[in-house]
């Protein structure tokens, strides 16, 4: 039985790079690299030599069965995504799934993750928190995932492309987001880091006036606890309710306002928007 060793390379400063995982990084006998060119960096920096072979997104199931064969046929070898922990929004699940289950073993290395080191410097609560990979581009589907992070009453964190922070920050804003506390860490452990703390609607003010630059992670805060929220004032939801729906606002639209302003739940704003909805058609 060979060994696939998922390892955790830094997120930005090279000197992040553990112990374990540089001798576990020189001892394969191969590496699978999402970027050749940035892991050939972290090899030079530590004069190490292994052979790198690239594995991404876009060729990870054509290179399964060879890999696979490679550790049949007596390899070690190791994954390593462009930076920060492997697999959390990056290639290598089907990889992992496949060694598995080619009766292989799979030991993580731990390190860097752009995801911890985010909540480390945000001053949110930790635990619990949801973290939601990449912000789709699809409008219906990034619209979805803004509105959780709306009504969410834990610290979110999501990536974002630097071109799109700010039409991600303004879609926020769109939704009822504009108050709502965030922290825009950008280029995290190297020279120009920088934490951006504020509302949405500061960060959207500063982020159209400055560019942003680099890997960037957005680290959303809970929604204010409502005092009293757990009696929900059915007469408040309903009236709101009813005056949204008689503006024209549609039903998803007006349960989210009802749940963003009155703090109830979600699902029970979308049950009361129905009920008036079905007494309306009746």
């Amino acid at each position: 039985m060979s060994t696939l060793y998922v390892v955790a390379t830094p997120i930005g400063n090279l000197s992040d790079a553990s112990a374990r995982s540089i001798e576990v990084l020189g001892s394969v006998d191969g590496i699978l690299a999402e970027d050749t060119r940035r892991t050939r960096k972290l090899l030079g920096r530590f004069e190490l030599r292994t052979s790198l072979t690239s594995l991404h997104a876009h060729n990870e199931a054509s290179r399964i069965p060879r890999v696979v064969a490679r550790l049949d046929a007596g390899e070690d070898l190791a994954l390593v995504s462009d930076a920060g922990t492997p697999l959390v929004s990056d290639p290598g699940e089907r990889l992992v799934r496949a060694v598995l289950d080619s009766g292989h073993a799979v030991v993580p290395v731990p390190g860097p993750s752009a995801i911890v080191t985010a909540l480390m410097g945000a001053g949110f609560p930790p635990e619990p928190f949801s973290f939601y990979g990449f912000v789709p581009r699809k409008v219906k589907d990034r619209t979805v995932l803004l509105d959780e992070l709306l009504s969410a009453d834990h610290t979110s964190v999501v990536f974002e492309s630097p071109e799109r922070l700010a039409d991600l920050l303004e879609d926020f804003m769109a939704l009822g987001g504009a108050d709502r506390q965030v922290v825009v860490a950008r280029e995290m452990t190297k020279i120009h880091e920088e934490f951006f703390r504020g509302t949405t609607a500061e960060a959207a003010r500063y982020y159209a006036e400055n560019k942003a630059r680099g890997e960037v992670t957005v680290v959303v805060s809970p929604r204010a606890p409502v005092e009293g929220r757990a009696k929900v004032d059915q007469a408040a939801a309903q009236a709101l309710a009813r005056a949204l729906l008689s503006e024209g606002v549609t039903p998803s639209r007006a349960a989210r306002e009802v749940s963003s302003r009155l703090g109830i739940a979600k699902n029970l704003a979308y049950d009361i928007v129905l009920l008036l909805e079905d007494i309306s058609e009746e």
